[in-house]
């Protein structure tokens, strides 16, 4: 067994882990630099230990291993991780997909190395992080318009029931797209609306805020970006 080879799979391990924890904790997501370097660190050691112990039996015990087992228990193991950091938000929208997925590819990266794949690991970080932060900003710019839209959260109270239509279709003339509403009759006899909107990237929430804020009948208002 040869340490200093172990030594150098899990500081590249290390160092590609810190690359997509620092992209994830730039954005501050909830998965961070110490839980994606654990993910990527251990998901080595436990593949150099499952490879190593396959070839450590002797010839002679009759004893038939798989060098990768450890490696397939990692994957469903990461799984509950995932799982962990995937939201249901009270608007029924869906948060963290991306974030479980980058646990998910940091353990891969992590087995690779292990596994003797350095140059694969590496490509597959680039690869990775230029999936989740390049190719979302050119789309953005040159791809569907609906690529260029973003949605956030819309909560209104508003004084008269003959008035919400009004609100709403004085929201659409600001070029912003309703996806869907809930509205509840509150014990003031005011109406509370929930919605989602879609809006272009380009509009800053604050300005949103701004402008429905100042809707004639509008009572009360809350925007949440999702």
């Amino acid at each position: 067994m040869d340490y200093t080879d172990i030594l150098i799979k899990l500081g590249l391990s290390a160092v590609l882990g810190l690359v997509i924890g620092l992209e994830r904790e730039l954005r501050r997501k909830p998965l961070g630099l110490k839980t994606c370097l654990v993910i990527s660190i251990i998901s080595c050691l436990l593949t150099i230990v499952s490879i190593e112990s396959a070839y450590m039996v002797p010839d002679d015990a009759k004893i038939r291993t798989d060098p990768m087992r450890l490696t397939a228990q990692i994957i469903s193991g990461i799984g509950f991780l995932g799982g962990g950091v995937i939201l249901r938000r009270g608007n029924d929208s869906i948060a963290g997909l991306t974030t479980a997925a980058m646990i998910w590819g940091a353990s891969g990266i992590g087995i690779a190395v292990g596994a003797n794949f350095y140059a694969e690991a590496i490509a597959g970080m680039v690869f990775l992080i230029v999936s989740v932060e390049l190719i979302p900003l050119i789309l953005g710019v040159i791809g569907p318009k609906s690529l260029q839209q973003r949605d956030i959260g819309l909560k209104l109270i508003i004084n008269d029931m003959e008035n919400i239509p009004k609100v709403i279709e004085e929201i659409k003339s600001m070029d912003i797209r309703l996806k869907n509403m809930k509205i509840k009759t509150l014990e003031s006899g005011e109406h509370f609306v929930q919605a989602k909107l879609s809006v272009n990237q380009k509009l800053h929430t604050t300005d949103i805020y701004y402008a429905i804020h100042k809707i004639t009948n509008v009572k009360g208002t809350e925007v949440e970006s999702l």
